[in-house]
């Protein structure tokens, strides 16, 4: 993803439309799209500020949103598989899933089932 344009761009940019000028002007003057500055301009009217989203997450959103609770999930239920942890999760999830958040809590030990030592009993 591109880098965002800077809050000075973003405040000439407004300030000039404030001013009376014309909006395809502005974006001749400023190398940018008529798309943008509407933008800008809808986010100084939402929000009272021009500065762009700092925390914008890439990618599909995670399934598990709460991720203090699926600690203490992950905690209580550490000795199980992931299928079995996503099973048990209230949500349906996929072990894939489970994966991913027990990743994204640092927790890296792997569970596998032991079919021969199951046959032998």
């Amino acid at each position: 993803m591109p880098a965002a344009y800077s809050l000075d761009l973003r405040t000439k940019a407004v300030a000039a439309v404030d001013q009376g000028q014309r909006k395809s002007h502005i974006c001749r003057t400023f190398n940018i799209t008529r798309n943008t500055l509407d933008l800008w301009l809808k986010r100084r009217a939402t929000t009272g500020s021009l500065t762009p989203k700092m925390e914008y997450h890439h990618g599909p959103r995670l399934k598990i949103d709460d991720l203090k609770a699926f600690c203490i999930f992950a905690q209580k239920y550490s000795h199980l598989t992931r299928k079995e942890m996503a099973q048990l999760w209230p949500t349906s999830v996929s072990t894939t899933t489970i994966g991913i958040a027990l990743r994204s809590q640092n927790v890296t030990r792997k569970k596998t089932i032991d079919t021969k030592s199951e046959m032998n009993h």
